[in-house]
């Protein structure tokens, strides 16, 4: 169904067919449609994070900024959802066009900037959303927040979808907000996962259930950045890792129409270097705690590498724009036929 589809949305700039597609599940989930456009997968359940998921293939953000279509894309089949990037204040994010398809490479540039409607609203909707499955919800600082100021905004954003979330997790590796990777420094990093973690563990307490709290990081690190990063999770004993946001090094696009455009490149490029990251990550932290493998998964093979190389879970974004909803199930089948095969050997 999304083949024939997918030429009418590549005739839209790349907001307008986003915005479009949305409102296309919607009205297609309303009215009982949904099902052939994509048949969810059964169950592979995995646990991570201390959380059981139906399956280890998730919506990563970005897609759903503010919640707004949170029914329709948890009855596609993933095994989790992640919403937002939220912010304490809504903000209407970097100026337009602010996202490009590059569809000879399968991949796509953004420079968003964080647009949404606020943390606010994206609580309301989630709290008018019939969606019980697991719900990861993505916070972020305001584009006019200095660094210094950061973790105020972080905290806003964190005490407000605490109640709601599965888990939460800590975006500090968009390219898209001016200075925000610069949180990634070391010393920087680990005053600012202490508050944090001092916050998670007070509201856990005071709600009697402790959500587990992620970091997502880019994956234009250097390997002592990279050494850096595990020694700061694992001293504040963080409970997972999202590798990676997407890539500012368009070398892997020049001569591309909009190889050139500003932005956050993700797709089949930033496969194999998200891929190196989280295969990095894993071999510095061990089994210590959970990674989420996202960056490039445009077919079922490319999520069996994210877990053979130490994935627990998988996330999907650009293979959505690519491939549409018949991805996840997909990857959900190759990732289980890669265990029957482990447990047959």
């Amino acid at each position: 169904m999304y083949d024939l589809i997918r030429p009418l949305l590549f005739a839209l700039d790349a907001e307008t067919a986003h915005r479009a597609t949305l409102y296309g599940l919607d009205v297609a989930h309303r009215s009982n449609f949904l099902h052939r456009v994509a048949k969810p997968p059964e169950d592979l359940p995995t646990t991570a994070f201390g959380i059981r998921f139906p399956n280890p293939v998730g919506l990563a953000a970005g897609l759903d900024k503010n919640a707004d279509h949170l029914d329709a894309l948890g009855a596609l089949g993933f095994g989790f959802v992640e919403v937002g990037t939220t912010t304490p204040r809504p903000q209407p994010g970097n100026d337009k066009p602010r996202m490009f398809r590059l569809p000879k490479h399968e991949a796509v540039i953004n420079r968003l900037g964080f647009n949404n409607a606020g943390v606010d609203a994206l609580v309301r909707n989630v709290q008018k959303s019939s969606y019980r499955g697991v719900l990861g919800i993505n916070i972020g600082k305001n584009k006019d927040t200095p660094n210094e100021k950061a973790v105020d905004d972080y905290l806003f954003c964190l005490e407000r979808v605490y109640a709601l979330a599965s888990y939460i997790t800590v975006n500090i590796s968009s390219p898209n907000t001016q200075g925000l990777r610069d949180l990634q420094e070391e010393a920087t990093l680990r005053r600012f996962i202490e508050t944090l973690r001092e916050a998670q563990e007070r509201l856990g307490s005071q709600s009697g259930a402790r959500k587990p709290m992620l970091l997502k990081i880019a994956p234009d690190l250097s390997e002592t950045e990279l050494d850096a990063i595990a020694d700061v999770l694992l001293a504040a004993k963080v409970d997972g890792v999202i590798c990676t946001n997407t890539t500012i090094d368009h070398s892997s696009v020049a001569g591309d129409p909009h190889g050139n455009e500003t932005g956050g490149l993700s797709g089949k490029p930033l496969f194999e270097r998200s891929t190196a990251v989280l295969r990095g990550m894993r071999q510095r932290v061990g089994n210590q705690l959970g990674i989420v493998g996202v960056g490039g998964i445009l077919d079922g093979s490319d999520a069996v590498e994210k877990i053979s190389a130490g994935a627990s879970l998988v996330q999907l974004y650009s293979g959505m724009v690519y491939r549409g909803p018949a991805l996840i199930a997909e990857c959900v089948n190759e990732i289980r036929r890669q265990q029957e095969n482990i447990h047959a050997a």
